[in-house]
């Protein structure tokens, strides 16, 4: 009863409602509309965000007039990585110092790019660990460790690396190595949402890995991933800043299935032999590094990487461009849709990946303005497109090459035959070599001076066909397949003859030339910044960081850090005085082998002032420098030939050759301890060293195969020693 009346009593409530609202909008409708703007008025108005929550594509926008803050991964969203500061000048830029350092605790490679926002600079060193640091004095704020399993370490190519963060709306967004994105409340270092990026390749089984910085774009946080040489599929995903939820995907390369997901990938599966390898082995054409976008245009420029297995013949036989590897392509930033492409390097067969700085700019082409992009992949050439259609504008080589004379007037590289001519042993010296004539390493332009200041380097490596590769197969000799690579080739069957070089050069885009270089003693320099106080700033792979004249190239200062440095510079304005920031720490593909500095220093965080006064922290120099003693391991003509071959198909990319290389953050085995050698198994079957990235073998390889390895490595060794005694009688 009690329950009847009271449903009678709110049905007549709500129909009272009904009624007077029914009559009041007959009746009164001005003075209904007057009270609701009246209540309007009398609600206090939303709090104006400030800080870290005010960081959107507006304030991104508009901190490029000024750099006083470093608000996005290049600066602005044109990835010019000039900053318009100009306090640190040509003349007191030599009275540079120390101004506070910070220990990233990272012995594996740091790559970051440091974020700077009201007083707080985020930086990410190894394993994807996030540091939130007060910016004037380098005091610890927050640490937030995104927890990637070590024994993911394996399934990337180019070591345990990231580059850094996006800030957007009070959030720090980091993609870890594991592939999952991150998205970090910026004042506390407490996890907001955590999402998977690699979902549909997580249950397959696939290599994916994230070591690139995000981007985040109206409202969106836009991540790649890299992995093309285990055999994946490329993509690029938007999600929301605020939820996670995925906002759009764009995939690279065709679906290996039947249907494709959109007109893009209909016009790219006609450039694909149909029973090619690519159909079980994904493609690639990873997303891995380099992003760029232009409000104007509303246009989001990424670049792709190369092609899986990386043999083009193996991957596709029948021949064809294979879109959209090694490309530039530009994208609907709303709703991820294709607009346009420019494919440099058609039908890749070097690893000649497009994934290296985008950059965006206004120039003088034929004497007017116009928009363009430009990139200086790892093919060696130079190149200018128009960022609103990518038209071909020009392309020039801005190192020597030897797969391709030139390009012609519609933009196709105009290749020489022999570059793909590696069949039946025959050996091809590819000029440059899968390293890159620039690799990741971020170049930058100055509009004061019109000219791009990019790290070049050469690599030597010879490449030719190898006959046993069969997809997803691990086998003897066959380069790195116990690791799950798929290239198709082996490498330095025969010495190169070309010799390793490293420099900064200044190049004029307009003119496609050089204006000045500087060269350095070894190459995997690091990328660079420039001001417009006319300076260009640069770490090196011998240890040192240096300031340089813009338009001259001459040296204006220069000091020794802690180690061989691979990531650019950034700087910023905090109380009205400007700093110059650097990350050190040796690492990369390159600096997993192979070290031009003397010291192993885990990885800092280097700021400088004018001015400043504080001391260089302790610098850790390398050990690892006596080869093994003779007969420490035993072995026969057998052994060496059976631990060669296992040796390519396991160790080589991390270690490097034994007694050749010399080690960079990783051993090489030529060089270790007679304790380290006698308890290989320990290591290599055990996982004893899980925790610094090293996998374990256990049902890779045997104690034998082991035995036969480092019978190899005493083999290196002891030829190595025998060279050093007869260079010792000459």
């Amino acid at each position: 009863m009690k329950t009847r009346k009271l449903l009678a009593t709110m049905m007549g409530v709500a129909l009272a409602g009904l009624v007077v609202t029914s009559c009041t909008k007959k009746t009164e409708p001005k003075k209904a509309e007057a009270r609701k703007t009246e209540a309007k008025k009398a609600q206090p108005a939303p709090a104006a965000k400030s800080g870290i929550d005010a960081v959107d594509t507006d304030a991104i926008i508009a901190n490029d007039k000024g750099d006083k803050e470093w608000l996005s991964y290049g600066l602005n969203y044109g990835e010019t990585r000039f900053s318009e500061l100009a306090s640190i000048t040509t003349e007191n830029v030599g009275q540079l110092g120390l101004a506070w350092s910070y220990d990233l605790k990272s012995i594996r490679g740091v790559e970051a790019t440091p974020i700077v926002v009201d007083g707080v600079m985020y930086v990410t060193g190894s394993w994807s660990i996030v540091h939130a640091l007060d910016a004037v004095t380098g005091k610890k704020l927050w640490v937030y460790d995104p927890e990637v399993d070590r024994n993911w370490g394996y399934k990337g190519c180019c070591d345990v690396v990231n580059r850094g963060v996006a800030v957007y709306q009070g959030k720090v967004f980091v993609g870890a190595y594991d592939g999952y994105l991150h998205a970090i409340d910026a004042k506390t270092g407490q996890r907001v949402w955590k999402v998977d990026t690699i979902a549909e390749g997580r249950k397959a089984g696939r290599s994916y890995t994230v070591t690139g910085a995000p981007r985040a774009v109206k409202g969106r946080v836009i991540i790649g991933n890299g992995g093309a040489e285990y055999g994946v599929r490329g993509y690029v995903t938007a999600y929301d800043v605020s939820t996670g939820k995925q906002a759009w995907r764009f995939y690279t390369v065709p679906n290996p299935g039947e249907k494709q997901e959109n007109a893009a990938m209909e016009k790219a599966v006609k450039t694909w032999d149909p029973e090619g390898s690519w159909k079980e082995a994904g493609g690639g054409g990873t997303v891995w590094d380099a992003m760029a976008y232009d409000p104007e245009l509303n246009l989001f420029y990424i670049g792709v990487g190369n092609g899986s297995p990386w043999n083009a013949k193996m991957r596709s036989p029948a021949g064809g461009d294979n879109l959209f590897l090694s490309s530039i392509v530009a994208l609907n930033p709303d709703n991820g849709e294709y607009v346009w492409h420019y494919q440099g390097t058609p039908s890749d067969n070097w690893d000649y990946t497009h994934t290296q700085h985008i950059i965006v700019a206004t120039l003088p082409i034929d004497g007017k303005p116009r928009k363009v992009v430009m990139q200086a992949p790892k093919n060696g050439f130079f190149y200018v497109l128009d960022a609103a259609t990518g038209a071909f504008i020009s392309a020039k080589n801005f190192v020597p090459v030897s797969w391709a004379k030139g390009y012609d007037e519609n933009g196709r590289p105009i290749e020489n035959p022999e570059a793909r001519d590696t069949t039946e042993g025959k050996v091809f010296e590819t000029i440059p070599s899968a390293y890159g004539a620039h690799n990741w390493h971020p170049m930058s332009f100055n509009p004061q001076t019109g000219l791009v200041y990019l790290p070049a380097q050469h690599v030597p490596l010879t490449v030719t066909d190898d006959p046993k590769w069969a997809l997803n197969k691990a086998q003897s000799g066959t380069t790195m397949s116990g690791l799950g690579w798929n290239i198709g080739f082996l490498f330095d069957v025969k010495p190169p003859k070309a010799a390793p070089m490293g420099k900064l050069i200044a190049w004029d885009p307009v003119q496609q030339q050089e204006v000045w270089s500087v060269n350095h003693p070894a190459p995997w320099n690091a990328g660079t910044l420039t001001t417009a106080g006319n300076l260009v700033f640069q770490g090196t792979a011998h240890g040192t960081f240096a300031a340089y004249h813009a338009k001259s190239g001459e040296k204006l200062w220069e000091t020794p850090v802690t180690s061989g440095v691979v990531a650019p510079p950034m700087t910023f304005e905090r109380d009205g005085v400007q700093y110059i920031s650097l990350a050190v720490g040796w690492g990369g593909v390159f600096g997993e082998m192979i070290r031009a500095a003397p010291n192993v220093t885990p990885g800092k965080l280097l700021t400088f002032k004018v001015g400043g006064s504080a001391a260089l922290p302790e610098v850790v120099a390398a050990t690892r420098l006596k080869l093994i003693e003779p007969d420490t391991v035993s072995y026969t003509e057998q052994d060496v030939q059976a631990g060669v071959g296992h040796y390519i198909a396991n160790c080589m990319f991390c270690h490097g050759l034994p007694a050749v290389h010399n080690g960079g953050n990783i051993p090489n085995l030529a060089y270790s301890t007679e304790e380290t050698v006698k308890n290989a198994t320990k290591w290599v079957l055990e996982g004893a060293s899980v925790d610094k990235g090293m996998p374990s073998f256990k049902g890779k390889l045997d104690e034998a195969q082991v035995t036969d390895i480092m019978g190899f490595v005493q083999f290196m060794a002891d030829a190595q020693r025998k060279k050093q005694a007869a260079a010792k009688e000459l």
